[in-house]
């Protein structure tokens, strides 16, 4: 197992760090150039440090790989755990949504019809993967365009959201949570037009 990338240990992390969290939040496969974009990095170097990560992953035997094909990039369960997993899903549960998509469905639930960027917006960090995997999976699907410059798509929840989670319209979601300092916000806020 190689040690000796340029990688430094900084209080920002590592760069093999900040992979793996790319590459777990996104739950899904990354094209190296995008990767190496988001790193701020070359592709070369991406390269060499996905390299030494798959090395580390199969050395210690880690439950998961690092699976590349074409210029894509992803982590998947190492076969050799497959068994044990499929004994825990049995019988085989329908597949489970990350935490980032989770968030987005969230939002596209509460706030629908959305658009992409009104999303980024609560949630503070680019949707793209989350939302093509959504529609993928059938839970969010194009609802029509805003009435606005660019004429951006609209999201929206589907039938199979509503039967994934049990609930039989969108009117039996959960309240949303009042914000911690709901005092404290409402005082700040006095000045300020409040539109719903």
């Amino acid at each position: 197992m190689n040690r000796d990338s340029e990688e430094t240990v900084t209080n920002e992390g590592t760069l093999r760090g900040k992979i793996e969290a790319i590459l777990f939040v996104t739950g899904e496969a990354v094209s190296t150039k995008e990767l190496a974009r988001a790193l701020r990095i070359s592709e070369g170097q991406l390269g060499k440090l996905l390299n030494e990560l798959s090395d580390e992953y199969d050395y210690q035997q880690r439950g998961f790989l690092l699976k590349r094909f074409g210029d894509k990039v992803q982590l998947a369960t190492r076969p050799l755990y497959a068994e044990d997993v499929v004994r825990l899903l049995q019988p085989v549960q329908q597949q489970s949504l990350t935490q980032a998509a989770m968030e987005t469905l969230a939002v596209v639930a509460y706030k629908q019809p959305v658009t992409r960027a009104e999303v980024e917006q609560i949630r503070g960090v680019k949707c793209d993967y989350s939302l093509q995997s959504l529609m993928n999976k059938g839970m969010i699907q194009e609802t029509g365009r805003k009435d606005t410059i660019g004429r951006p798509i609209l999201f929206g929840t589907t039938d199979k959201f509503l039967s994934h989670f049990g609930i039989r319209s969108l009117e039996d979601l959960p309240p949303m949570p009042e914000p911690e300092n709901s005092d404290e916000t409402a005082e700040g806020n006095q000045s300020e037009e409040i539109i719903p």
